[in-house]
């Protein structure tokens, strides 16, 4: 499949996307990399991929506000993936519906600046929450090093198939790193789910270049890439 992949903001992406890159590629894929978002208001251009795939940080904050997506890019994303292409969204980059609401109804939700949190980056258990969704092919319950997101906008019309539980605890968090209690629970780290006649392909996990070495993670975007484009 020829994919596109956009990149950059305020994350490792100097860690995880050549990483990414890299199985892709070893699958087979045509993968072009960028953090020129503007690629994504050309569709004549965007005609020519099977599938997009974020990891990139695109919120609305003054200190990165090149990243912020335009108008012209946002209806691309929109007119793409109703088209019928295919959409993967990796951890971070769901953010964005600070200044796009659309976007939280194209991923199924994502991280809220000022609301999501987690605690510290950790090692911990994931579970696959459906056996025989296609997004968790071949994957059985497995360990990780990553950031476990609390706090996400959650859309309804999502099909879960992977979950992470926490146990509750105090840690630091925010700018100032405030003492800052999170409940226990169990959240969803991804799903599946329609957006016109495009299939979108959202996974919560993948913070740096380490987390993106996890065979299961890898396993699960390559499912995520073959799901989303059939």
């Amino acid at each position: 499949m020829k994919l596109l992949v956009i990149t950059g903001g305020r994350h490792p992406y100097e860690e995880s996307t050549p990483v990414l890159e890299r199985f892709l590629k070893a699958a087979g894929h045509d993968v072009t990399a960028t953090e020129d978002a503007s690629v994504l208001a050309d569709s004549t251009a965007m005609a020519g991929y099977d599938a997009l795939v974020f990891n990139t940080r695109r919120e609305n904050a003054a200190d990165f506000a090149e990243m912020k997506l335009s108008e012209a890019a946002q209806n691309g994303i929109i007119d793409y993936v109703k088209a019928g292409k295919g959409f993967v969204c990796l951890h971070i980059s769901g953010c964005g519906a600070d200044y796009w609401p659309e976007f939280a109804e194209i991923t199924g939700g994502g991280w809220v600046s000022g609301t999501s949190y987690h605690p510290p980056y950790s090692n911990f258990a994931v579970k696959v929450s459906q056996p025989g969704h296609a997004g968790v092919a071949g994957v059985s319950d497995f360990n990780t090093d990553d950031e476990l997101y609390m706090g996400i906008e959650y859309k309804s019309g999502s099909d879960v198939f992977l979950t992470g539980t926490s146990e509750e605890g105090t840690w630091p968090w925010g700018p100032d790193r405030a003492p800052t209690h999170m409940s226990a629970g169990t959240f969803p780290l991804g799903w599946t789910r329609t957006y016109g006649q495009g299939k979108v392909f959202t996974l919560l996990l993948g913070h740096d270049g380490k987390s993106f070495e996890s065979p299961e993670f890898q396993k699960i975007v390559l499912n995520g890439v073959q799901w989303a484009t059939a």
